[in-house]
């Protein structure tokens, strides 16, 4: 494991919102983050799809992520702004959000990302969810 995946793995282990909807680190390479999500129906809205707000942390997090594998060494990062395109209702067994950097600045990196449904089948995954996200570096 590279001192970033290590640094990433470490950091996502902190964050209770994942823990509380039981996201785990899929991969994590220079640019690009993957989260997994399982569908759990105590994530689910009033009509059975996955919330929103679980479809959009995970991807946040992925963005997140991706902009960290970018960084120095000295910084963290913290979410400035995204934008989160629904594409369709959040069916599936788990989600497969991807976080990638499009550009890293010294204070602002831009990513995009998008969250994958997989059903139980052998049906191709679909995706439910874009995002575009700035992402800022932060120091100490």
């Amino acid at each position: 494991m590279t001192d970033t995946q290590q640094r990433i793995s470490a950091s996502f282990a902190t964050q209770g919102l994942m823990k509380t909807i039981g996201a785990s680190l899929l991969l994590v390479e220079e640019g690009e983050v993957r989260i997994e999500m399982p569908y759990a129906t105590h994530l689910s809205q009033q009509r059975g799809y996955v919330h929103a707000g679980a479809i959009a942390s995970i991807l946040d997090s992925a963005c997140g992520y991706a902009a960290l594998t970018k960084a120095p060494a000295e910084c963290d990062v913290v979410t400035a702004e995204f934008k989160i395109n629904l594409m369709r209702p959040a069916l599936g067994e788990r989600f497969v959000a991807i976080g990638r950097v499009q550009n890293a600045g010294r204070l602002l990196t831009v990513c995009t990302g998008e969250v994958l449904a997989y059903a139980g089948d052998d049906a191709p995954p679909k995706v439910v969810a874009l995002m575009q996200a700035t992402i800022a570096n932060i120091r100490g």
